[in-house]
């Protein structure tokens, strides 16, 4: 029997084409999310190999540029693509999503920062999402005292009027500013679909107090090999910004770089200081202390489970001091020890 090598060259060729055009035809149906991680990896060289993911307002900008500035580190430059949370945004598929990280030389780390993906309930699909896409990717969750976490987010949702009501009435009217400060709530469906390996906790106090330390942690745990170094030119966002409430009109008069020389001219100083002041909370909003009271036992529930997954006791009222006192990690017993049921 006569064997043509040249043929049967060929029949492979063929037969491999006729497998990949199958696939591609199971990848073709791109409205089926099923099939974007498998369009994603076929195409794709690079996708994230590690996601902040919150807490909201616990400095998780701040992480995300430093860790941008390091070599060998590639941070998605929208901060927040929310891929996996927002179902507006998911259906985009797989090339919006990974459009984010096409810049990334081959041996970088890739990252991104999207506080949206623990924000239970508001977001239920996301664990899932990334699972199915992202099943062996590191998770950076950095929190602060929940209280404290809470009249931040306030003034943000304030700011980009989301919310008009006093921070009082505003917590019992809205009740994401408890649940976003209920950590081992938001954790809890991480540890059971990843585990404790793959999740660091950070908190915003240490990163505040020491946060050279916090950034080389963070490195060992991403396995970026590098010394990472942290910049102290680069400021959390300025205050009075952060309180300051969006308005076209006033960003017309006072901020809009298009207008700097006319405004010069035109619009005397004190004049658009004044503009400016009309969108400023002067001051920060307190809660009330039978307000607070309220808060710290909802609260402390949530910390004594957290405690128990960092081997230590924790509450609101030593959040602070144990935070700043102890090394941070998980216990043997981490994610094993449910929370309580709502």
């Amino acid at each position: 029997m006569h064997f043509d090598r040249g043929l049967s060259l060929r029949m492979v060729v063929l037969d491999t084409r006729s497998n990949l055009d199958h696939r591609d035809r199971e990848c073709q149906d791109s409205s089926n999310p099923l099939n974007w991680s498998v369009q994603f990896t076929t195409t794709m060289s690079k996708s994230p190999d590690f996601i902040i993911i919150g807490a909201m307002k616990c400095a998780t900008s701040t992480l995300h540029d430093q860790l941008a500035q390091q070599p060998g580190i590639f941070m998605s430059e929208l901060k927040e693509p929310n891929f996996f949370s927002n179902d507006d945004i998911y259906v985009q598929g797989w090339e919006w999503y990974a459009s984010h990280f096409e810049d990334a030389s081959p041996q970088d780390l890739c990252g991104e920062s999207s506080t949206h993906y623990t924000k239970l309930p508001t977001y239920p699909d996301t664990v899932e999402r990334i699972r199915q896409s992202l099943p062996e990717v590191k998770l950076i969750y950095v929190m602060r005292h929940p209280v404290e976490r809470l009249v931040s987010q306030y003034i943000h949702e304030w700011s980009q009027r989301v919310m008009s009501e006093e921070i009082n009435t505003a917590v019992d009217q809205y009740p994401e500013l408890i649940e976003y400060s209920r950590y081992t709530v938001q954790l809890q469906p991480f540890f059971d679909t990843f585990g404790p390996d793959r999740i660091l906790p950070v908190f915003f106090e240490r990163l505040a107090t020491d946060p050279q330390a916090e950034l080389e942690r963070i490195g060992r745990f991403i396995g970026y090999s590098g010394q990472p170094t942290w910049e102290d030119n680069r400021d959390a966002q300025n205050v009075s910004t952060a309180r300051m409430r969006q308005s076209l009109l006033r960003d017309l008069i006072v901020e809009a770089p298009g207008l700097r020389e006319l405004r010069r001219l035109l619009i005397p100083k004190s004049f658009r200081l004044w503009v400016r002041s009309l969108w400023t909370m002067k001051d920060k909003p307190e809660l009330a202390s039978e307000k607070v009271e309220r808060l710290e036992k909802i609260f402390d529930e949530d910390l004594k489970v957290l405690g128990s997954w960092l081997g230590m006791s924790r509450s609101c009222e030593n959040f602070k001091e144990t935070v700043c006192a102890n090394s941070v990690n998980w216990s043997e017993d981490a994610g094993k020890i449910l929370r309580p049921l709502s």
